[in-house]
């Protein structure tokens, strides 16, 4: 799942090579991913220019000249792909663009999870339809954002849970998903199976200040590793996730790792001390 590092990355790389580049041509490859709230996509598109990429949590928003974004949620499986339109269109491209200069910006998403929308922003005049991109308007502060530690706390007493699974939820704070919540938590020193309302004074200081710092570490890592490659996953550099049986990088211990509902968690046992509660 590409969370905030990964998406901050490819926003500053296609604001570096493709801004106010002209679209010429349109195909949706996979009509299920794309949802055309503001024309059909293939025909209304070509003839604008893309003005720039945003981000917001996990979602990335193209925006192009008169009123249109495309809105992109990659989900667990989504990816962006920038390459010469000679490379071969795998079966996993979704939709492809036509960007000018014999290239081509693609969606690509092998298990179709992620969804594409086609809307109007608002910015020319029109209604803005932003409040139709399921989970968009309901994300809390961006994780990147500096949300101070009052605020991070009080929105924390609205919800219930595990740490992990809180964290994981865009209304909480935005930007955070499954592989890093791991590495916040590893960081802070928490479990990831701690109630967030059993958390201590000094553990909510250590969370609200892991939070952006991993995630400022690993966007910096991501700048230097990813290169023009944004459609690759680069996660072998983190410290605990997907890493289980491998030794703790701070106490030499196995890292544990659970499988349940497609989610994985690695944790440290003795960094991060706690018990595993079955309901």
């Amino acid at each position: 799942m590409p969370e905030a590092p990964d998406l901050e990355v490819i926003k500053e790389y296609l604001n570096a090579n493709l801004q106010d580049a002209p679209v010429e041509s349109c195909k949706v490859l996979r009509p299920t991913v794309v949802r055309s709230l503001a024309g059909e996509v293939s025909g209304d598109l070509p003839g604008r220019k893309l003005l720039d990429a945003q981000r917001r949590g996990k979602f990335l928003t193209l925006r192009f000249s008169g009123g249109r974004s495309l809105v992109i949620n990659p989900m667990l499986t989504g990816a962006i792909q920038h390459c010469a339109d000679s490379v071969r269109v795998q079966k996993k491209t979704c939709i492809s663009l036509v960007v000018g200069g014999g290239m081509e910006l693609r969606y690509l998403d092998d298990r179709q999870m992620g969804k594409v929308y086609y809307i109007d922003n608002g910015e020319d005049g029109g209604q803005a339809q932003d409040d139709q991109v399921p989970q968009y308007t309901g994300l809390g502060p961006d994780v990147l954002s500096g949300i101070s530690l009052e605020e991070f706390q009080a929105r924390l007493k609205k919800f219930n849970g595990e740490i992990k699974g809180v964290l994981t939820r865009g209304a909480f704070i935005s930007g955070i998903g499954n592989a890093y919540s791991d590495e916040i938590l590893f960081a802070a020193g928490i479990s990831p199976f701690k109630k967030c309302r059993a958390l201590k004074p000094d553990e909510l200081k250590a969370l609200h200040a892991q939070c952006r710092q991993v995630l400022e570490e690993a966007t910096d890592t991501l700048r230097e590793r990813m290169g023009d490659d944004i459609h690759k996953k680069v996660r072998d550099f983190l410290k605990v996730h997907n890493k289980g049986g491998q030794p703790c990088p701070n106490c030499g211990g196995n890292i544990t790792q659970l499988n349940a509902n497609q989610r994985i968690t690695s944790y440290c046992r003795k960094c991060q001390p706690g018990f595993l509660v079955r309901n």
